[in-house]
């Protein structure tokens, strides 16, 4: 198809696509607006070896993986939840709560999320606290020089509220409904195509 031809199509079923993006933007929109609301609430644990050493260093990168794992147990999550008095069980705990390592700063990153932004708060400020609390007295025992210390990089967090987005879920919704609004025109018009291209055959065969 030539240019002209697609400039022919958009001017004649154009309203579709302009139709289709209205209406998936609209119903977007009308979903996100029935969302529970959800907030996240980010909590920083520091773990940065004692001295300056290449071995303890690729020790504590390799052991944060390690850590991560042991925090999203479910006996470590019940402590969590009978010592923040939390109302909920160990699997829903975990279900919102994600632990992050990364290893280029020697830092744990721990999500919460909960419809109350204080909860949120509270499930990720209480998870650090424990796994604070437990890994200070395990390295109490060790020689200092090779101690990791963990420590909270702040207890002043913040939570931003991650759902429901309206205007965002509107806006993809919108640029989903044009794709399958020009979808739907391309195959009305290959769809008429086809139908006329056997009478014109015809036509030619019969000299019209």
């Amino acid at each position: 198809m030539t240019l002209q031809e697609y400039v022919r199509i958009l001017r004649k079923r154009g309203w579709i696509i302009i139709a289709a993006a209205a209406l998936a933007a609209l119903l977007a929109f009308g979903v996100s607006a029935f969302q529970e609301q959800m907030h996240r609430a980010t909590v920083n644990v520091s773990t940065v070896p004692a001295r300056a050493d290449f071995g303890l260093g690729s020790t504590a990168k390799d052991l944060l993986r390690n850590f991560a794992e042991n925090l999203k147990t479910p006996e470590n999550a019940q402590r969590v939840i009978e010592r923040a008095q939390l109302d909920m069980n160990p699997y829903d705990y975990l279900a919102n709560v994600q632990v992050v390592p990364d290893s280029s700063t020697f830092t744990i990153k721990i999500e919460a999320r909960n419809p109350d932004p204080e909860v949120a708060k509270l499930m990720g400020l209480t998870l650090a606290d424990e796994f604070v609390e437990e890994r200070t007295q395990y390295y109490a025992q060790q020689d200092k020089s090779d101690r990791i210390e963990v420590k909270l990089r702040s207890r002043a967090i913040s939570t931003d509220q991650i759902q429901p987005k309206p205007l965002l879920n509107a806006v993809a919704g919108g640029v989903l409904g044009i794709l399958l609004g020009v979808a739907l025109v391309l195959l009305l018009s290959w769809m008429e195509a086809d139908l006329l291209r056997p009478h014109a055959a015809v036509e030619r065969t019969l000299g019209l």
